[in-house]
């Protein structure tokens, strides 16, 4: 199976459905309170295949350059960016693109899980558990353990932009907890499934030497790793992206920093008090708890 097949078989054509079922969604112009709407989610998606590419290309080039995987140069077109075909930019693509639009149709169709209660504890915890794992993340590759190269650098790469992801908002992923499960493991199972047949035809291999060898069925844990972080930041990015607790989040932290004469009226809830007007001018000052 070449690259360019794999990527039109099991990711193009669900992503031509979803993206038929999104446009139809679209026309009947329904609305989602808890988050922005109509162009908004298009934004969110170019943003984050932009993130993507940008994110990944040195990550993925460095694997590819020390032997960690290695394409079949028979099943590849042949045109190469740095040391990773032209094939692989397009997975990027296309994977953020499809769990996109696989989020806005969960998204449309959930029953909406009521009011937010922010929490800041959460907040917190997970970065930290993160941090601590991140840490012997680093352990392991810097102790020259050669299987647990792959896996110590999926760490690396992928559990700091999880981490900002927590501190920023994980209370607000727990209150869409259902929408965000539902809009990553399906589609992690779904490609993990496709990867683990692109392996066995010989598309692309996993070094043995670079990988502890443990398999989930004829997948190697290590891809099964890979492409849950990388469905997770898209799933958990969408939903911080899209989200309005976000965006009153955001802007309340802004004002925070930097306060302004100007500043809007923000939500109580968001920690921000509304100052008394003062005689003689037209605007309330915003001052943090």
């Amino acid at each position: 199976m070449t690259y360019f097949g794999f990527l039109f078989q099991f990711l193009a054509g669900p992503l031509i459905i979803f993206l038929i079922i999104t446009w139809w969604y679209e026309r009947r112009g329904k609305i989602i309170p808890e988050f922005q709407n109509r162009r908004a989610i298009w934004i969110a998606i170019v943003l984050h295949v932009l993130l993507a590419v940008t994110y990944t290309t040195p990550w993925d080039n460095y694997l590819v350059a020390t032997g960690v995987w290695y394409y079949d140069p028979k099943l590849i077109s042949g045109l190469i960016l740095g040391w990773v075909p032209i094939e692989e930019y397009t997975f990027f693509v296309l994977e953020t693109i499809l769990t996109g639009v696989w989020w806005w149709f969960l998204a449309r169709r959930l029953i909406p899980p009521g009011e937010f209660k922010p929490g800041r504890n959460i907040r917190i915890i997970l970065p930290t558990i993160l941090g601590m794992v991140w840490m012997g993340g680093v352990y392991v590759f810097v102790s020259g353990w050669k299987p647990g190269t792959y896996f110590s650098l999926i760490l690396l790469w992928a559990l700091p932009a999880i981490g900002v992801q927590f501190a920023f908002g994980a209370d607000i992923l727990w209150h869409f907890r259902k929408l965000v499960a539902l809009a990553v493991l399906p589609v992690f199972l779904y490609i993990s499934v496709a990867d683990s047949l692109a392996i066995s035809s010989g598309t692309w291999t996993i070094d043995p030497a670079q990988s502890t060898g443990i398999f989930i069925g004829r997948l190697p844990i290590e891809e099964a790793g890979f492409f849950l972080t990388t469905v997770m930041l898209i799933g958990f990015g969408l939903t911080l992206t899209m989200a309005r607790a976000s965006q009153e989040r955001w802007t309340s932290w802004r004002y925070r920093w930097f306060p302004s004469p100007d500043a809007p009226h923000l939500p109580k809830r968001l920690g921000v008090k509304h100052e008394a007007p003062v005689s003689g001018t037209r605007t309330n000052l915003l001052r943090p708890n």
